[in-house]
């Protein structure tokens, strides 16, 4: 028997990534919902990710994240990627990621790509479509707050602006005044419309935006007070630890999925144990991409994201047809060696 020849293998650079990716973000949006729709009928294999801790750097994890997407969009992989929040001080990003893609049919894995914009990018792409979905049938957010303001907020103001969202006035607050001045500086030099805002205190930032987005590394809750949210914004609780159970308690919440979120002491894992049960959740994005579920104009709306690898795969995979469409894939000849049984 004539042996099948094995899968090429690339490699694609960051560089190649963000060209490939560069102004798509309504084609993205496009795309994570159809894997929310795929991932929502049983279309996906995504199991639990794994953390990698280290107990001499406490703060610091590595996350493996394998899942396998069906129907058109097949595809197997896993991303690998590390957050060090250190790093920003010597002025590296936080975090840096690898994605590797396998072939569905001979397990052989074809293709290693720069992740960290892969993430970035398929993370802001579920806020920005969240935000939208969210928002039917309540006052359109027209001043938005971001609370944490790196790499994540930056991709996430990109992709609700790529989208059609405008806004009257932008709100920055972070821990580090460089940063908040960082991030303001790059609305301006993008032309973002409306006034630019920094807050030095989250409490008058929450007050102010109808449309919350928290990029934060915060490893515990750290804003309490209920009544801060008494105006019933739209959360985007992206960071996952940021707000007291109580808080989600006292709003409608929405996962991209119940037993990702509900784990690794995020806030919504931490109001399951509060209560005892999962009655305070309304509902996962694809009940409500799909009309099972409605949202309440009358409370705050809380989407909290753990991040699925099969929206990793689904961007990923896009990378790579595209890189390879326009002739650039770096191909690394002989990367299977081995390939006879007997020698």
């Amino acid at each position: 028997m004539t042996a099948a020849a094995a899968p090429t293998f690339s490699i694609v650079s960051g560089e190649q990534v963000q060209q490939a990716l560069l102004g798509r973000e309504s084609e993205i949006a496009e795309l994570v919902e159809a894997v929310y729709r795929l991932h929502g009928a049983g279309e996906s294999v995504n199991p639990p990710s794994y953390f990698l801790r280290f107990p001499d750097r406490p703060t610091s994890r590595i996350i493996a994240l394998p899942a396998s997407l069906g129907g058109p969009l097949r595809v197997d992989g896993i991303k690998w990627v590390s957050s060090f929040p250190q790093n920003v001080v010597s002025g590296l990003p936080r975090a840096s990621a690898v994605l590797i893609l396998n072939d569905p049919e001979t397990g052989y894995p074809y293709a290693c790509l720069e992740s960290s914009v892969i993430s970035a990018t398929r993370t802001a792409s579920s806020a920005a479509l969240a935000a939208d979905r969210l928002s039917v049938g309540r006052p359109r957010p027209s001043r938005v707050g971001f609370i944490g303001t790196g790499l994540i907020a930056r991709y996430i103001h990109t992709h609700l602006v790529g989208t059609g969202w405008e806004f009257e006035e932008t709100g920055v607050h972070d821990l580090s005044a460089e940063s908040a001045a960082g991030f303001k500086g790059y609305l301006e030099r993008t032309g973002a419309k409306g006034k630019v805002t920094v807050h030095e205190d989250p409490e008058s930032l929450v007050r102010s935006s109808d449309l919350l987005v928290f990029a934060t590394v915060a490893r515990k809750p750290y804003l309490h007070d209920v009544s801060w949210f008494e105006h019933h914004p739209l959360v985007l609780h992206v960071s996952l630890r940021d707000l007291d159970p109580r808080i989600l308690l006292a709003s409608a919440n929405y996962v991209d999925d119940v037993d990702h979120c509900l784990k690794a002491e995020t806030s919504p894992h931490l109001a399951e144990r509060l209560t005892g049960g999962r009655e305070f959740l309304d509902g996962t994005l694809n009940d409500v991409l799909t009309g099972r579920v409605g949202v309440p104009d009358d409370r705050t709306v809380v989407f909290s994201p753990f991040g699925l690898g099969v929206l990793d795969l689904a961007v990923g995979r896009f990378v790579h047809d595209e890189v390879a469409r326009r002739g650039g894939l770096h191909v690394v000849d002989g990367f299977f060696h081995e390939l006879r049984r007997y020698g």
